[in-house]
């Protein structure tokens, strides 16, 4: 069903007669995008409504039915075949999730967006807005995407790896930690100071590992900044700087922080004894076996007290 458009109009069919419910409701959810009788056949099944009204081509009585029904508005409001005036019903709707969905259409100039009473959820990164994930590689969609004051728009936008340099720069100054995130995550020229901002705000948990890991992640001058702060986390990354010394990663191997300690005990530069001596400390016996300053003979070592034959 995925490649539906990339089927021949036999195979289609085929699937659109499915002796299976469950393929024969997933292919006439792709086909009633241009079948507006697929749509209306679609729309009686209450599994498949929603999901018909968001995105099938709909007969004009079908949606005036369903706006006067208050039947799954917000589903209603996503739907490129939505005539105009439907759509201004809709943009003043009293539910807030009518009013957003309305917000984020494509075919709103930027006046007409921003003057529709939308809330934003603060955690909402923008994965719903379909029209601009479709398109996280065309030019076009990612310029009006990023550039609109909306924050779904400009948080859809984030997830796309190919922004140009321009519209990078754009979101980098956007003031939201949703934005922040995205693009630590899913662009390889993220900023320096974007990726640093997340690993401060969010240390420890999944997206700031993501900045720390990035390409693009500062080296340089960590340890001079980081090495006695207060806060473990930053201490671990003093380990990335190139001008760390064997005393300091000898010296963070033993850090009140476990984070800390294994970060040092993978690295070459810690001395030979301090190694042989993490191999035999269960917490970071892990990370000192992963270290490529391990000796052969200390390796076989290791496999020795494991019981692997030789």
């Amino acid at each position: 069903m995925r490649a539906w458009e990339a089927l021949s109009a036999g195979e289609r069919s085929a699937l659109l007669a499915d002796p299976d419910p469950e393929v024969r409701r997933a292919a006439a959810l792709q086909e009633c995008r241009r079948d507006v009788h697929v749509t209306a056949e679609l729309l009686r099944d209450p599994k498949s409504a929603a999901e018909a009204l968001r995105r099938g081509l709909l007969f004009r009585t079908d949606a005036e039915r369903c706006v006067a029904e208050r039947t799954h508005l917000a589903a209603l409001a996503e739907n490129p075949s939505l005539p105009p005036d439907l759509v201004e019903r809709l943009a003043v709707n009293p539910d807030e999730d009518v009013r957003l969905a309305v917000s984020l259409r494509p075919e709103l100039d930027e006046t007409r967006r921003m003057g529709i009473d939308f809330t934003a959820g603060d955690l909402d990164r923008g994965e719903g807005v379909r029209w601009v994930r479709d398109g996280l590689a065309e030019p076009e969609v990612l310029r009006r995407a990023a550039s609109s004051a909306h924050p779904l728009l400009q948080r859809a936008a984030a997830w796309s790896p190919h922004l140009p340099p321009d519209l990078l720069r754009l979101l980098a100054r956007v003031e939201d930690p949703v934005v922040e995130n995205l693009l630590g995550i899913h662009h390889p020229d993220a900023p320096e100071e974007v990726l640093m901002r997340v690993f401060a705000r969010l240390g420890g948990t999944f997206s700031a590992w993501m900045a720390e890991t990035h390409p693009r992640f500062p080296r340089e001058g960590l340890a001079a900044r980081y090495a006695d702060h207060l806060d473990g986390n930053y201490r671990r990354l003093a380990v990335r700087d190139p001008a760390a010394t064997p005393e300091l990663i000898e010296r963070l191997s033993r850090d009140p922080v476990v984070w800390t300690r294994q970060a040092a005990a993978r690295d070459p530069r810690l001395p030979l004894h301090r190694l042989r001596e993490a191999l035999l400390v269960p917490e970071l016996a892990s990370s000192a076996g992963a270290n490529p300053a391990l000796p052969e003979d200390e390796m076989a070592a290791v496999l020795d007290r494991a019981g692997v034959p030789a």
